[in-house]
């Protein structure tokens, strides 16, 4: 069958935007294909958007795919709402086989058409990105604006990113050299050499709840564009974002003439655990993953025969030492605790805070001045329960809300969590964040603070100094991982002090963030989403390196 979408009008559709890319990682610039505003996508885009939503709820998502041997879902809204989508449950003994067969004719296609491709996908998500909205947010639970943002364009910009990546390197070896070594009065040797980027294999997706989408593109398409397929294993409950991108790709995939199972689902019956069975099938050679600790760490020691790539737990910490805008600082940390219940992976966890205080614009500080000062701004922040769902979202889990409310019997609590009620959603479970004031004088190997606590819960730590809080902070990288540190400091050699930390343990550092800019956001093309460095993440999103062996490249030569 004759493809009907041609590389020479993908190119003409999008290569500039491939070259922007590749601009945009090399400056590290700002960039972006994707509008963040809702109201860029048309008039009639948030309608349309919600009645596709609303369209597939209640129905078979029957994606064509070999190996269909029933049917499975059961997603739940953390607003309530029961999906009641189904989904293909696979025979992978049927699926992977099929999945391989196409991937001759994708890998030949080369490194320019398989990103063009790739493109294409994007753009196709990003037409429907009103309704990814709603996909994101009733499996993640993020509030509406932020699911629109974070599962809509920002995703895209990562897989876009991640496509730039892996051209980039694929790229970086010509395709063919001709090779003449003199050899004095006799002739040159001579040898004609093609290079080429060869796939590892099917690379197996493990998708996480929280971010589905922006956690899950990355890997997705950096692995489809350096040539391998890619099987999809979402999070239980958070199945129909992933179920959509992968309805996506293997629509754009059959129209530009490749096989469709180059891109395929696998959903699990409840109890199943299929990642595990999946993950050391020796047809897999690839995974990327998020989520907790314990799997990821079970991933690394056990599929041996796969490169894993995987985002795990840390530590997030903000050094506090001194500030020139106490009242920005205060607001800045305020919305970096709130902000979608603190289930971010780059959320600030522990607040190291010198016990004799600091100094600020509004004069000398106290320990505890400075804590119920931002358990006030907090407060002040989400006291309006209209701006408190629109920040907050609702708590993804019933083990978030779990250590939300042990959180409280683990120390003076300075700011106590708070039920809201979501008038839209009644089902919805929304809680402010809670803020427990600890102690590090004594050191103790059990502390709440030394390990992750995932959800709205942060500790306000007292420390004998800023240097023992660069030394907890070291300790805490080095032990647990971080994906994110933050400092406040007026003090240039403090400053340089907490920079050495970071640079020595691996952590990503922001400073003195008192404006629109937050410790738990980053931007695509530009910032590094973990370092790859430290027990929270074994790769960068996005970076060389994350691509870079997902293919191999294979020569032939031939006489001259």
């Amino acid at each position: 069958m004759a493809a009907a979408l041609t590389v020479p009008q993908l190119s003409a559709k999008h290569r500039l935007t491939l070259d922007q890319a590749l601009a945009a990682i090399r400056s590290r610039a700002y960039w972006s294909p994707h509008p963040e505003h809702p109201k860029a996508y048309g008039e009639t885009a948030p309608a349309d958007g919600l009645a596709a939503f609303e369209a597939v709820r209640g129905t078979r998502l029957d994606l064509g795919q070999p190996g269909t041997d029933g049917w499975a879902g059961g997603e739940t809204s953390p607003f309530g709402l029961a999906l009641g989508v189904e989904y293909p449950h696979v025979d992978a003994d049927v699926l992977l086989p099929a999945m391989r067969a196409g991937m001759g004719a994708w890998r030949d296609a080369g490194p320019e058409a398989r990103a063009l491709v790739c493109i294409e996908i994007l753009a196709r998500i990003g037409a429907r990105t009103h309704e990814f909205a709603h996909a994101v947010m009733h499996t993640s639970g993020q509030a509406f604006m932020m699911a629109f943002q974070a599962g809509g364009p920002h995703a895209q910009d990562r897989g876009l990113e991640a496509v730039a990546y892996a051209y980039e390197e694929q790229t970086r070896v010509p395709g063919q050299a001709d090779w003449s070594k003199p050899q004095g009065k006799k002739d040159p040797l001579d040898l004609g050499k093609t290079f080429t980027a060869v796939p590892r294999g099917i690379s197996l997706m493990i998708g996480c709840n929280t971010f589905p989408t922006w956690n899950g593109y990355p890997g997705l398409f950096a692995s489809l564009a350096t040539g391998n397929a890619v099987l999809v294993k979402p999070h239980p409950r958070a199945i129909l974002p992933l179920a959509l991108t992968v309805q996506v790709a293997r629509e754009v995939l059959t129209e530009a003439g490749f096989d469709p199972n180059l891109m395929a689902l696998a959903v699990e019956r409840p109890g199943e655990g299929i990642a595990k069975t999946l993950a050391v099938r020796p047809e897999i050679k690839l995974i990327d993953y998020t989520g907790s600790t314990e799997f990821g760490d079970w991933l690394e020691a056990n599929a041996r025969q796969a490169q894993v790539y995987t985002e795990k737990a840390g530590v997030n910490t903000v050094v506090v030492d001194s500030t020139d805008n106490y009242k920005g600082m205060l607001s800045n940390l305020a919305f970096s605790l709130s902000l979608y219940s603190g289930q971010m992976c780059t959320t600030p966890q522990n607040l190291l805070i010198p016990r004799d205080g600091i100094e600020t614009d509004a004069g000398h500080k106290t320990y505890d001045e400075v804590v119920a000062d931002l358990a006030a701004s907090v407060g002040g922040l989400l006291g309006d329960d209209a701006r408190a769902n629109a920040l907050l979202g609702a708590l993804v889990n019933p083990d978030v809300k779990a250590r939300l409310e042990a959180a409280a019997g683990l120390g003076e609590v300075a700011l106590p969590s708070r039920e809201v009620t979501n008038p839209e959603f009644p089902g919805a479970v929304v809680r402010t964040p809670v803020m427990v004031k600890l102690d590090a004088s004594k050191p103790d190997p059990e502390a709440p603070y030394l390990s992750e606590c995932f959800g709205p819960v942060s500790f306000a730590v007292a420390v004998d100094s800023t240097a023992d809080a660069l030394e907890l902070l070291r300790r805490t990288v080095r032990d647990k991982g971080a994906m994110t540190v933050g400092a406040y400091t007026t003090s240039a050699d403090t400053e340089r002090a907490i920079e050495e930390v970071c640079l020595e343990e691996s952590a990503q550092l922001s400073l003195n963030l008192t404006g629109g800019v937050y410790v738990n956001q980053t931007a695509a093309f530009s910032d590094f989403h973990g370092s790859g460095g430290n027990p929270a993440a074994n790769a960068a999103l996005c970076d060389g390196a994350f691509v870079a062996n997902r293919f191999r490249v294979v020569e032939v030569r031939r006489q001259a």
